[in-house]
């Protein structure tokens, strides 16, 4: 293309891709432009977008059935068959461009794809199926080829009562939709409908009861599958055999990735699957939907649009021309031809549509849609007569027309009447937007439009009652005339109990708990249901915890165990410390074997818990030598934590090849201390003693603050060391009090200058705990008939620069026998700033 020709792109993709956003965004920024949509509801939902963008006065929307044109209008929202194409606008794009492959409507879209152009700027959005014979029919345009936001998957076969919320079920018939909404209401408590014959109001209605969460399912036929952007996670197919207006067939792949496509938006992932009688899909199928690839077209369907209006023959003779160009076919013939060529027969209207005017009028007024679609002659008269009228008067009767609208004025009858004067009144809002046919045809357009209005709130109301509202009226002559036995009762997955589409109370876990607003004789009659519910769904949920994986239970701080977030069972104290024996909370639907199932599953959780968590006490306990079959016993029965006591020097060596640790402040397994283990140990505690474990510090500390709900004996069965106001990690102590001790065996040693940070101390905190610990600092100088000195000058300036918990203090001791009491008497007070303190030995109080 040289540079002086508009530019023409082709965007491409699956659904979910951003396609026709990019396309709106390229529209607002040109000075001008026109979309074209493939439906009225999608054409009227971008206009409101536009407006918002550009004001009211900016943007105009044309549709056959209505037009809203300002004088001043840069920007159109269109139905691709209503777009102004006469009309010069920089931008110009089409929606779901691969609908030129449409048997029906196919011609349509072609014909915008070979000759509708902006005048800067021209794109079309589609799947990418249609890429090959794009680039035959227009080779000069750019294809760019977008990825879809979110992945798809497959999910299988699920029944209608186990469909996930947010869920749209499609079916393909209104017959089907109907019972599908009225299985849906009385399982999971209603739902919204969509179908191709609501008009735009009914559907964004609907549309807003399921997006406002009013209800989590939608049931629709295929109308969802184009351009209905809602929040839908799941896709179930009902079906996928439809009549296609001649014949029934199976879905295509690409209509199949279509619909299914719905579920998921942004970057959130979506899945489809099948319900009710539909069989499974193929695995090809679902491989090819996941994929978003598809057999691309091998033609798409055109309809000569150069027309002859010489004579009736002659338009029927251009209409039926052969297609020009290879990869194009003619379609099904369309309601307006067939309509032309019936009306041909009439000799009457043939004598009226002589000469070139004529015949193009009679043409328009076959153009006028049939939205009823009733196989009747009716279509072809109502052309005809408002072709005569034309010819006859230039305008249509006011009088005629008036009659026609207030005869469809009427909001009694039930849903399918009220669709069908939606639809009869949607052919009058299509006249009546005719300018060049009604006198004052702003004034009847809004007359039909406000028809359609009525008739959309009232069948809005309508499918409310019939498929979400609780109607208790419906509910108290149910309880009259019906036995508990026969009510509709059923568990959502959520553990909503539902008897006739009312909630009725929750079960968690293997509990009931009932709703608290019914009373009297209503929630007795109500109770009985739900429990007979829940005896059928008892079963399944015994099952599923006896199947769950160990990572599906949880055990809680108050000695119970969570299964899908509801206690089901609580820790007893038996006759071992590191084995408590397991209650299943009361629920009178579990008798003694489902009981004893339950005991069984949550026992061998615990026991796999135990050994992940304990393992290395578990083993030790196996077989131990003989000489430390008592400790370990004992260490079996305190959760791998004793006190400290006198040991022969061969049986620490002993222990410590065992791997236990003969402690100077306990003997323990430091295995045992690691949070996951020592969260378990303080479980096995709080239900040996019979009540609640403290919380445990968090993962990771050395030292923290002494909780005031621990005591010293609880704090090192739980691997902490009390130093005054503050505890330390039992490990920590052992190991750092082992190697202070060994360097001071001989004489005062500086003290390590990272040893605060060891213990997590800060450096007000170090010389009270080592007080604490069984040390007692002393002024450098003589001790002992030796001089202790100042070290050399370099290493002095050394450690003059290191941080205040690093300065050097001089220290001796001697091992206490047992741990030092709590801080009682205070710590001799120390000149932190002097480098040259000391630390000297320090007896224990109770053998001064």
């Amino acid at each position: 293309m040289s540079g002086l020709q508009p530019r023409v792109k082709a965007v491409l993709g699956p659904t979910n891709t951003g396609k026709t956003h990019l396309a709106m965004e390229r529209l607002l920024a040109h000075h001008s432009g026109i979309i074209g949509f493939p439906l009225r509801l999608l054409a009227r939902e971008n206009y409101d977008r536009m407006v918002a963008a550009k004001g009211i006065r900016n943007v105009a929307l044309i549709t056959g059935e209505e037009k809203i044109v300002p004088p001043g209008a840069r920007w159109f929202a269109c139905t691709v068959e209503a777009m102004p194409l006469d009309r010069p606008v920089e931008f110009l794009a089409v929606d779901e461009i691969q609908l030129c492959a449409d048997p029906d409507r196919g011609h349509i879209f072609t014909d915008r794809l070979l000759h509708a152009r902006g005048l800067v700027e021209t794109m079309f959005m589609g799947a990418e199926t249609i890429r090959p014979l794009l680039k035959r029919l227009v080779p000069y345009a750019e294809v760019e080829t977008r990825p879809r936001l979110s992945k798809l998957t497959y999910a299988g076969t699920a029944k209608l009562g186990r469909l996930p919320p947010r869920t749209a079920i499609v079916a393909f018939s209104a017959a089907e939709v109907y019972a599908i909404a009225e299985a849906v209401r009385r399982r999971r408590g209603g739902c919204a409908v969509v179908m191709g014959r609501l008009s735009p109001r009914t559907r964004n209605a609907q549309v807003a009861l399921y997006q406002e969460k009013e209800v989590d399912f939608l049931v629709a036929t295929d109308a969802i599958g184009m351009g209905l952007n809602m929040d839908v996670n799941h896709v179930a197919f009902a079906g996928i055999q439809k009549f296609d207006g001649h014949k029934p067939r199976l879905l295509y792949a690409p209509e199949i990735g279509q619909i299914a496509g719905r579920a998921g938006r942004g970057m959130r992932d979506g899945t489809f699957g099948v319900t009710a009688d539909c069989p499974p899909l193929g695995d090809d199928l679902v491989e090819a939907v996941e994929a978003h690839e598809f057999e691309p077209l091998e033609q798409l369907f055109w309809r000569n649009a150069a027309l002859d209006f010489s004579s009736v023959g002659a338009l029927l003779d251009s209409l039926n021309a052969a297609p020009p160009r290879l990869g194009l076919v003619r379609g099904n013939e369309a309601t307006d031809v067939q309509t032309l060529a019936a009306l041909a027969l009439d000799k009457d209207i043939a004598r009226r549509a002589e000469g070139r005017a004529a015949t193009r009028l009679l043409w328009e007024a076959c153009q006028v849609p049939d939205f009823r679609k009733l196989a009747t002659d009716t279509h072809v008269k109502l052309c005809g007569k408002i072709f005569s009228h034309l010819r006859a008067a230039e305008k249509l009767p006011v009088d005629w027309v008036r009659g026609e609208i207030d005869a469809l004025d009427k909001t009694e009858g039930d849903i399918d009447t009220l669709m069908q004067r939606l639809t009869d009144v949607r052919v009058w809002a299509y006249i009546t937007a005719r300018t060049d046919w009604m006198r004052d045809a702003d004034t009847w357009a809004m007359r039909a439009r406000a028809v359609e209005d009525r008739l959309s709130d009232t069948l809005h109301v309508k499918l409310m009652a019939r498929f979400v509202d609780k109607r208790a009226a419906h509910l108290t002559r149910r309880l009259e005339d019906s036995a508990p036995e026969e009510l509709q009762a059923v568990v959502a997955e959520n553990g909503t109990v539902l008897v006739e589409g009312h909630e009725v109370g929750r079960i968690e876990g293997f509990q009931f708990s009932p709703d608290p607003s019914t009373q009297g004789q209503e929630q007795k009659i109500l109770l009985r249901a739900a429990r007979r519910a829940l005896a059928q769904e008892m079963p399944r949920r015994i099952l599923r915890a006896e199947t769950a994986a160990d990572e599906a239970f949880t055990l809680t701080d108050d000695r119970q165990i969570e299964w899908e977030g509801a206690k089901i069972a609580r820790l007893k104290k038996s006759e071992i410390f590191l084995k408590p024996g397991i209650e299943i909370l009361h629920s009178e639907f579990l008798d003694g074997l489902a009981r004893e199932r339950l005991r069984g599953r949550l026992a061998a959780y615990l026991a796999a818990e135990t050994e992940k968590r304990l393992g290395a006490l578990l083993k030790a306990m196996e077989n131990p030598p003989a000489p430390l079959r008592g400790i370990v016993h004992r260490l079996s029965e305190s959760g791998g934590v004793l006190d400290a006591e006198s040991v022969a020097p061969d049986l620490r060596q002993e222990a410590k090849k065992f791997g236990i640790d003969l402690g100077r402040f306990a003997i323990y397994l430091p295995a045992a201390l690691k949070p996951g283990a020592a969260r378990l140990r303080a479980l096995f505690w709080g239900v040996w003693h019979d009540r609640n474990p403290p919380p445990m510090p968090a993962a990771g500390l050395v030292s923290a603050p002494m909780p005031v709900n621990w005591g010293p004996d609880f704090a090192l069965a739980m691997g902490w060391v009390q130093a005054g106001p503050l505890m330390i990690r039992l490990d920590v102590v052992e190991r750092v009090t082992r190697e202070l001790h060994y360097l001071i065996r001989k004489h005062p040693i500086l003290l390590p200058p990272n040893l605060g940070s060891r213990m997590g101390l800060k450096p007000d905190q170090l010389v009270p705990v080592l007080h604490v610990l069984g040390f007692r600092i002393i002024a450098a100088g003589v001790l002992g008939g030796k001089h202790y000195g100042p070290p050399n000058p370099a290493l002095l300036a050394r450690r003059k620069q290191e941080p205040p918990q690093r300065v050097p203090v001089m220290a001796v001791a001697a091992p206490p026998p047992r741990p030092a009491p709590a801080m009682s008497a205070a710590a001799p007070a120390v000149d932190a700033d002097n480098p040259f303190a000391a630390l000297a030995a320090l007896k224990m109080a109770a053998r001064r």
